[in-house]
C-alpha cells in the first residue's frame, strides 16, 4: 500500500460548512479540503437549512445530508471526486423538489 492509500484511507471528517460556492471539510489530521459546491449538485441546489442538517457518520468518514439523500466520502472529497449521481438521476430528483414546492 502507497502512502496515498493510507493517507486517504485515514482522513475523517471533524467539521463541515458550506459557503455560497464551497464545500469545506476540516479533518481530524488538521488539513482543510475545500472543493467546488458545482461538483455536489444536490447541495448545489439545497436550502441553507438542508445543508446545514448533516451529520458526519462511520467514524468520521461520510457525511451525510437526510434532507437532500446525499452521502459523500471523506476519502473520495479529498481525492477530488465529484458526485456520480447521472444526470438523470439529478434531473428526476430536482423534478422531483420541483413538486414538493407547489404542493
Amino acid at each position: 500500500m502507497n502512502s496515498l492509500e493510507i493517507e486517504v484511507d485515514e482522513a475523517r471528517a471533524q467539521w463541515v460548512n458550506i459557503t455560497k460556492d464551497s464545500l469545506v471539510v476540516e479533518l481530524t489530521d488538521g488539513r482543510t479540503i475545500i472543493s467546488p459546491l458545482a461538483w455536489y449538485p444536490r447541495l448545489l441546489h439545497s436550502t441553507n437549512k438542508e445543508r446545514l442538517n448533516f451529520e458526519i457518520i462511520g467514524d468520521g468518514s461520510i457525511i451525510h445530508w437526510e434532507d437532500v439523500d446525499e452521502d459523500l466520502s471523506v476519502s473520495g472529497i479529498v481525492l477530488g471526486r465529484r458526485s456520480g449521481e447521472s444526470q438523470e438521476s439529478f434531473e428526476r430528483w430536482l423534478k422531483e423538489r420541483e413538486t414538493q414546492a407547489l404542493s
